[in-house]
């Protein structure tokens, strides 16, 4: 195992960058869904996850773009598609965060079951459970 260590040499000072957090970053995105009008994200991770979930918006008739490498611009005119294009959601955990602002914003949501890592199985239960309460029902087809 490896291991530093660190001496102090002096004072320390200066900036450091951190770099946005995947899963805020996700649900954010997932957030523009409920608003239309033109939505500004910054400190967004350039990462696949993040890609993918901008085409999972696309493909729902969003707008993105990446007009630096942390900014992402969102924009949502309204006429939104309620089904996730299953090529995209097979290959990421975060597509059930579409499902609640998809039934909010056009009344019904058809998204595949998430794929993603391998971490094993992790039940989407209590998102769907949730949604319940609030009065969604639920189809499973294959």
């Amino acid at each position: 195992m490896s291991r530093y260590m660190v001496s102090r040499s002096g004072p320390l000072n200066g900036e450091v960058s951190i770099s946005g957090a995947k899963n805020s970053a996700l649900k954010l995105m997932a957030a523009c869904i409920l608003a239309e009008g033109t939505h500004t994200l910054d400190n967004v991770p350039d990462i696949a996850d993040v890609a993918l979930m901008a085409g999972v918006l696309e493909a729902i008739g969003l707008e993105v773009e990446r007009p630096a490498p942390a900014r992402m611009v969102v924009r949502h005119e309204g006429g939104l598609q309620p089904e996730a294009p299953y090529e995209l959601v097979e290959r990421m955990r975060a597509s059930t965060a579409v499902l609640g602002p998809l039934l909010a914003t056009v009344g019904e949501a058809r998204v595949a079951m998430p794929g993603g890592d391998d971490f094993g199985a992790r039940p989407i239960d209590m998102h769907l459970s949730g949604l319940e309460s609030l009065g969604a029902t639920f189809e499973l087809s294959h």
